[in-house]
């Protein structure tokens, strides 16, 4: 490290943390990516379970409920 670069980490807010500061929002950053990939694949997983349920649903208001379904 030269003094130039010591003196330019004294000047910045956290002084000599700031490099663990910034790996440690990279690694934060990261794992909310990939919470948010989770969460998207898990809703676009159910997508097809819902179509399903619904059209069971409608199916059940035909034949027992008497008539069209709700949602037409």
């Amino acid at each position: 490290m030269t003094l130039a670069s010591a003196a330019d980490l004294s000047n910045s807010p956290y002084g000599s943390f700031q490099p663990v500061l910034d790996w440690q929002a990279a690694v934060i950053q990261s794992l909310m990516q990939a919470q948010q990939i989770q969460l998207q694949m898990l809703t676009a997983w159910q997508r097809p379970f819902a179509a399903v349920n619904q059209e069971l649903w409608d199916q059940w208001v035909v034949r027992f409920g008497g008539g069209v379904p709700i949602d037409g």
